[in-house]
Formats: C-alpha cells, sequence, structure tokens
C-alpha cells in the first residue's frame, strides 16, 4: 500500500499516457520485463502492458474472435477464377403467389450445401497456400489412409473440389455427422493454421480434414464417433495413428477446442457468402402451407421464450450498463 508505483493511486497524481501504437505495445511486452541493474526504483509493469493489444489478436486469431475476417473468405475473394461449375445462372424470384425460401437457418443449416462450401473453402485454402509448411503427422506418404500406392507428384498438384466434396462426404455419411460439425471443422482447420502456422498443402490436407473432423465430431456430438469407427470407414487406418494424430492435432490447437456461438454465426453467413460468389445457391423451395405452419410455430416459440425472458429480467435490479427492460410505476395522484 506504501509504495508510490502502484496502480491503485488517484486518478490525478497519475499522469496522463499518450496514445501508443499496437506494434509499440507489442515490443514495450518483451522489452519491458528487461530491467537494468543499476536501476534501484522497484518496477511495476501496467497491466495493459501485459496483455496483447485486441487489434493485433483479431488479426492473428479469426476463429476465436468474431469481428475477425475469416481466411478462406479473404482467399477466394482474392481469386477471379471460379473453382466450380456455375450451372444454371438463373435465380428463383418470389411473387405475390409465391414465395421462395430455403431450408437452412443458423441454427439448422443444410447438410449437403453447408459440406460443398466448407469443401471450397479449403480447396481455396489449398490453392492460395502461402508455402508448403506442414508435418510429418499430416503427410500422406508416410502415414497413408488406404493401401493405394501414394503418386509420385502428390506433393504438387492440388486436389480438385469435387474430390475433397466427395472425400469429406464419404466421413459425414458414413459417421452420421451433422452440417454443424462440417462448421466447426473449418474452424478448428483455420485455427490450426493460425497458431501453428501451417498450411493445407496436397501432401496433408486429407489427415488435416480428418483430424478436424474427428475433434469437431466429439466437441459438438452428444454421442460422438470413436476412433475405432473411424478406422472402419478408412480400412487400412489403425487406432494408434488416430490416436497419434488427435493428440498432436490438440497440441498445436493449444488445447483449444472452443468455439464461441458469434465465432460460429460468422463463419455461417460467410460460407453463405462464398456459395453465392461461386453460384453455389442454397436449394431454394415454394413456401407451402405445411411449411408456413411450421415457421409460425417456432416464431411463435421463440416469442414466448423472448417473453418469459424480459419478464425474468424486469423483477430484477437493472443498472444502466445492462438495461434490459423497462420498469412501469403506477403513478400516484394527489
Amino acid at each position: 500500500m506504501g509504495n508510490t508505483l502502484s496502480c491503485c493511486v488517484s486518478p490525478e497524481s497519475s499522469p496522463k499516457q499518450t496514445s501508443r501504437q499496437p506494434a509499440e505495445r507489442l515490443e514495450e511486452i518483451h522489452t519491458s520485463a528487461e530491467v537494468s541493474d543499476d536501476v534501484t526504483v522497484p518496477y511495476l509493469q501496467h497491466i495493459s502492458d501485459r496483455e496483447v493489444p485486441e487489434e493485433l489478436a483479431m488479426e492473428c486469431n479469426p476463429s476465436d474472435h468474431a469481428r475477425a475476417s475469416t481466411l478462406f473468405l479473404s482467399k477466394s475473394q482474392t481469386d477471379g477464377e471460379c473453382s466450380v461449375s456455375p450451372g444454371p445462372l438463373s435465380k428463383k424470384f418470389s411473387s405475390c403467389s409465391t414465395i421462395f425460401i430455403d431450408d437452412s437457418t443458423v441454427s439448422q443449416p443444410n447438410l449437403k450445401s453447408t459440406i460443398k462450401c466448407v469443401t471450397l473453402a479449403i480447396y481455396y485454402h489449398i490453392k492460395k497456400r502461402d508455402s508448403d509448411r506442414s508435418m510429418d503427422i499430416f503427410d500422406e506418404k508416410l502415414h497413408p489412409l488406404s493401401r493405394e500406392p501414394v503418386p509420385d507428384n502428390y506433393a504438387y498438384v492440388d486436389p480438385e473440389h469435387k474430390l475433397i466434396y466427395r472425400f469429406v462426404r464419404t466421413l459425414f455419411s458414413s459417421a452420421q455427422l451433422t452440417a454443424e460439425c462440417a462448421i466447426v471443422t473449418l474452424v478448428y482447420l483455420e485455427r490450426l493454421l493460425t497458431y501453428a502456422e501451417l498450411d493445407i498443402c496436397p501432401a496433408s490436407w486429407k489427415r488435416i480434414v480428418l483430424g478436424a473432423i474427428l475433434l469437431a465430431s466429439k466437441v459438438w456430438d452428444d454421442q460422438a464417433v470413436w476412433n475405432v469407427d473411424y478406422c472402419q470407414i478408412l480400412k487400412d487406418m489403425t487406432v494408434e495413428d488416430m490416436n497419434e494424430m488427435e493428440r498432436q492435432f490438440l497440441e498445436l490447437l493449444q488445447f483449444n477446442i472452443n468455439v464461441p456461438a458469434s465465432v460460429y454465426a460468422k463463419y455461417y453467413f460467410d460460407l453463405r457468402q462464398l456459395a453465392e460468389d461461386n453460384n453455389l445457391n442454397f436449394p431454394l423451395e415454394p413456401l407451402n402451407n405445411q411449411r408456413a405452419q411450421k415457421l409460425e410455430a417456432i416464431s411463435r416459440l421463440c416469442e414466448d421464450k423472448y417473453k418469459d425472458l424480459s419478464r425474468a429480467a424486469m423483477r430484477r435490479s437493472l443498472s444502466a450498463d445492462n438495461l434490459i427492460g423497462i420498469r412501469r410505476s403506477n403513478a400516484v395522484l394527489s
């Protein structure tokens, strides 16, 4: 308490610090701990200097921060070519008599369309990679997924989108995984690229995608698929190889498998933007009576839920920082 350098002093006694750029703050983080021996004044590092600036954290970790742009969308927008066949360019539009809607929502995405978008994002990661940084555990030649010989030029030929889609689609259909698991898989992939500073290469993309699907299915689904079950799908893989790949994948992620709801929603809508840019339109169906009643029932449930939350919030004390509802008091007439 008697230390004059304590941070618990009055605002008038502490000098006003000038604003610093994020690069200067990062440099101080590394140099502030090095204090010369001839300094006799006790040194106390400010708490703001111990933390990485939020601006730099968002730039480096798009899979952790909702406001940071996703890597796959940035890479896809720098490429002028379409990676998939555009197909029919005619779009369905609603009219006074017919309303077209798709059955894909952020809480219940369409499985087939989501897998197409996720595999297209993987395709762009391979095509627009910066280099060929990888690890031996993900090398398909060192750890093959099948007994078929790996081609000599396997590390130099980029796979097509159809090949990536068939590989992921086979895993999801055999393991009966959901569309939400596909979105979480993409989050883990980009988190791996950011944390471990790796690239998805032609020689490693299958095992990297398999490791991300393995983790996503265990985190998202209540009844996860065991590693031995994946060995039944990929019959030439061993359980020991699967366990070692999962362990190293977790270590590269620094055991951070948390996916906030805001990050999940960002990836969902960015995948829809990717689909629109590449003419991968979600299937549209006309709104009939049955679907209209279903939507009305879901809306009614959500409305009742928010009403209950509003009533519960009004019974609590309110503050200026978290003003949820408005208190209504009876007027007193005199």
